[in-house]
C-alpha cells in the first residue's frame, strides 16, 4: 500500500510533498506560469487603455484663424484641421499634436476673383507650396502651469517640411483650448514680400509675422 501512494499514476517516484517529481508535473506548473503571465499582461493593457486621457480633437468644431499684414493693409481667414487630441495627467495639460490641412486655407475679407487669386497664391510656392507640402503639424513638447487653466506651451512647428521651436500660452475652457500664437513665416521659407529679404518693395511689403488663433474642441 505504502509503494502506490509513493508512486505517481505515470510510475514515477513523488517526494516527501506529495508531488510527482515526473517531467509533466514539471511541464504543467510551466503551462500554469505562462498562462497566468499571458492574462496579467492583457489585464495591465486594458488597465493602461482605461487610464489614458488622451483627448481626439473635434476637427469640425474646432477652427483655426490667421491674419496677416501688410503694408497697406491686412487679410484673414481661416484653415481647417485633418487630426488632433490633447494629453492630459488627470485633468491637466501635458501635451498634444494638432495637424493642419493646408490646402484648405482661405480668405474671408474678399470675395470673388480676388479671393480666388489670393488664396491661390497662398497655395502657390510663393507662400505655402500646399501640393508639396500638404500639411503642417503643431506637437506640444512641454507644458508648465500657470494656474487657473492656463498653461505656458513650447511645441515644434513644421511649415513647408521645415520644424521650428515655438512659445505659447494655452487656456482651457470646458471642453475647449483656445491659444494665440505669432509666427515668422520666413524661418519656414515663406519670404515673397518680406522686407527683411527685399529691398526696395514700398507698399508692397508684407511684414514677416501673421497671426493665428486657435480654438480646440474636445
Amino acid at each position: 500500500m505504502n509503494m502506490k501512494r509513493n508512486k505517481c499514476v505515470c510510475g514515477k517516484t513523488k517526494d516527501t510533498s506529495g508531488n510527482c517529481v515526473g517531467s509533466h508535473t514539471n511541464t504543467s506548473r510551466i503551462i500554469n506560469y505562462i498562462v497566468f503571465t499571458i492574462a496579467f499582461l492583457f489585464s495591465s493593457f486594458a488597465i493602461a487603455t482605461t487610464l489614458s486621457n488622451d483627448k481626439e480633437v473635434n476637427i469640425k468644431s474646432s477652427n483655426v484663424f490667421w491674419k496677416g499684414e501688410k503694408v497697406t493693409g491686412s487679410h484673414e481667414g481661416n484653415i481647417s484641421l485633418k487630426s488632433g487630441f490633447l494629453k492630459f495627467d488627470d485633468k491637466k495639460l501635458v501635451g498634444g499634436n494638432i495637424v493642419i490641412n493646408m490646402s484648405t486655407i482661405d480668405c474671408t475679407d474678399l470675395t470673388g476673383e480676388y479671393k480666388s487669386k489670393l488664396e491661390g497664391h497662398l497655395k502657390s510656392n510663393d507662400f505655402f507650396g500646399v501640393e508639396e507640402y500638404p500639411e503642417a503639424t503643431l506637437k506640444i513638447t512641454k507644458v508648465r502651469s500657470k494656474g487657473k487653466s492656463k498653461y505656458a506651451c513650447t511645441a515644434d512647428l513644421t511649415i513647408k517640411g521645415i520644424t521650428k521651436e515655438i512659445k505659447f500660452e494655452a487656456e482651457l475652457g470646458k471642453g475647449d483650448a483656445t491659444t494665440n500664437i505669432v509666427i515668422d513665416r520666413t524661418k519656414f521659407n515663406v519670404k515673397y514680400g518680406s522686407g527683411s529679404f527685399f529691398k526696395g518693395l514700398g507698399d508692397k511689403m508684407i511684414y514677416d509675422e501673421f497671426d493665428i488663433s486657435v480654438d480646440l474642441v474636445y
